[in-house]
């Protein structure tokens, strides 16, 4: 899961059972969820028990004995087989009617590059060598053994971006065939701020550094680095050189060679060095690509890289079922979550698991209640499908496979639901909405919200682009409206502070560790809430015959129109 920010690790809100009696005595967290809570905060929260069996999904997906969900493991078969078998249970169609089988397989290759060169340079005007992870960070996403970039012009582009709906091309006139090119991270309206220049301070995907590698590979670019700055990426130094170096993508025929030789990040200070060769610094360089004139210009330099790599084919799963519609079955509306987290560290002597229990069992079990709760409702109009997707800590690679390799067609997809850590601290009285104003899901969510209360928040983090980093976003690029919301910042009684406490402590102590792990003390009633309201929206969706759209001017309105011409078809 890539979006933390409005994860927490909750204090309790209730006391909890002594040691002694916890095997047999249900904490007064999880006795709240299978009753109404007459001493709550506000009485009679709506939705508040919308599903009790959420807490017991989520404690059983998050347990030692899931090992952690890494993809290709036997902790990734346990969650599996678990979500299959309620499931069936509920009597849900499978993904294969044939099989039988609500499974689809996932081909993954997992690429190790065991060494990488410094980044040296040639040519008269060549800076110094620069260190690798120290002043650059580079890898191949090819698949072969040796990479090599051998004295390759370097270009500066600006952004690197190809918007038609804003009417920018940083390529325009451009030949970058065996080139490598270098451009700033995110987009131009995070730069000047202007909220009329793409979406202000929000990040576009154009912004995302992943579109900035596929744009440069589609120009025929050999190398694509970045120029990182925390503001601007949303993160320090440290997340792009200090973590692992291995690397994980879908398997395909061609083994990437469409994609760059090698892509990679440049620290600020080796941009500056690097512009120098035109006499140019960082904050020029900017100006300069932001002018309504912007030329690509040559850097007057050649870089050399070479990427040793090894290779493992995998396979991981995506556990799809659905609710057949009574009147228009191919129509329907996706619910989903990623059912994988990080496995474990054998080396880590205290603690090796991973075990992923915001992050995302809370998703998963928050499906499972879903489908439950759907399977005991009369049959709906249009279908409603159920798609734990796997490998999303990979990449996004399931909801990637699945969007290429879809059980209906994209073109029928009404719409779809994201469920990426939920609620674990409370009641709220807000609900963010990670993208708020990219699609008419909003809208159709706020009825829902106001329903109970409480009223709908952007992300407060706009620029830093969470919409784009978890698996809606995949459905998204082919045009599929979806809504990735979470519980707020406002809490009931305790105020924004003390959430905004709850998660940078998350962020310190859990995220991605060990420690993120299942408080029997968890306040769900928020998460019952969420639900309530996911519920209400998919059921009506799926009993109307709405289309909800992009908002006009976004950069996946094309895609949308495209899919509405296939359903004409």
């Amino acid at each position: 899961m890539k979006h933390f920010a409005l994860s927490a690790i909750a204090a309790s809100l209730l006391m909890a059972c002594s040691p002694a009696n916890e095997s047999s005595q249900q904490s007064n967290a999880e006795a709240a969820d299978q009753q109404a809570d007459t001493q709550s905060e506000k009485p009679d929260l709506e939705g508040s028990a919308f599903n009790p069996n959420f807490r017991d999904y989520l404690k059983t997906i998050s347990a030692d004995e899931f090992e952690g969900r890494e993809p290709s493991t036997e902790g990734e078969e346990k969650v599996v087989s678990f979500i299959e078998n309620h499931f069936e249970e509920w009597g849900l169609k499978p993904y294969n009617e044939e099989t039988g089988s609500y499974r689809q397989s996932v081909p993954l290759v997992k690429i190790m590059p065991y060494k990488v060169s410094d980044l040296s340079f040639s040519g008269d005007q060549a800076p110094e060598t620069m260190d690798y992870r120290t002043d650059m960070m580079a890898w191949s996403m090819q698949v072969t053994e040796q990479v090599d970039l051998s004295q390759s012009e370097m270009v500066f582009v600006g952004y690197g971006i190809v918007a038609p709906e804003y009417d920018w091309n940083d390529y325009e006139g451009l030949d970058v065939e065996g080139k490598t090119v270098v451009m700033f991270v995110n987009d131009p309206g995070y730069a000047t701020q202007d909220p009329e220049l793409f979406n202000g301070n929000a990040m576009t995907y154009y912004g995302r550094w992943t579109y900035k590698y596929e744009e440069a590979a589609r120009q025929g670019a050999a190398g694509v680095l970045i120029i990182h700055e925390t503001g601007a990426a949303g993160y320090g130094w440290g997340v792009v050189a200090g973590g692992s170096p291995v690397r994980y993508d879908l398997k395909k025929e061609n083994n990437n060679m469409d994609r760059a030789k090698v892509e990679g990040w440049l620290t600020k200070d080796s941009a500056e060095q690097l512009l120098s060769t035109v006499d140019l610094s960082v904050e020029e360089a900017r100006q300069l690509a932001l002018s309504d004139d912007f030329k690509a210009m040559s850097l007057n330099t050649e870089a050399n890289l070479s990427v040793s790599n090894k290779f493992e084919e995998l396979s991981a799963y995506n556990v799809v079922g659905y609710i057949e519609g009574s009147k228009h079955p191919e129509e329907h509306v996706i619910y989903m979550a990623h059912h994988d987290h990080l496995g474990t560290d054998p080396v880590r002597e205290d603690d090796p698991i991973y075990n992923g229990a915001q992050d995302n069992a809370t998703g998963t079990a928050g499906l499972l209640a879903l489908a439950e709760k759907f399977a005991q409702q009369p049959q709906p109009e249009r279908s409603i499908m159920f798609l734990a997707v796997g490998a999303e800590e990979s990449g996004l690679l399931g909801s990637k496979w699945y969007a290429e390799e879809p059980l209906m067609p994209l073109s029928k997809t009404v719409a779809g639901i994201n469920m990426d850590v939920m609620n674990v601290y409370g009641p709220v009285k807000d609900m963010v909405v990670i993208g708020y104003g990219n699609s008419e899901m909003d809208q159709y969510l706020k009825p829902y919200i106001e329903k109970q209360d409480r009223y709908l928040a952007p992300n407060p983090t706009p620029e830093a682009g969470f919409f784009y980093r978890s698996d809606h976003f995949s459905l998204a690029k082919k045009g599929v409206p979806m809504l990735y919301a979470e519980g707020g910042n406002d809490h009931l009684t305790k105020g924004k502070e003390w959430v905004e406490e709850q998660r940078a402590k998350y962020v310190a102590e859990a995220y991605h560790k060990p420690a993120d792990e299942y408080n029997k003390d968890w306040d769900l009633r928020g998460a019952q809430q969420d639900l309530s309201a996911f519920f209400e929206l998919g059921y009506d969706l799926a009993n109307s015959r709405d289309w909800p759209q992009w908002t006009p001017g976004n950069e996946f309105e094309a895609a949308r129109k495209a899919t509405e011409d296939q359903r004409k078809d």
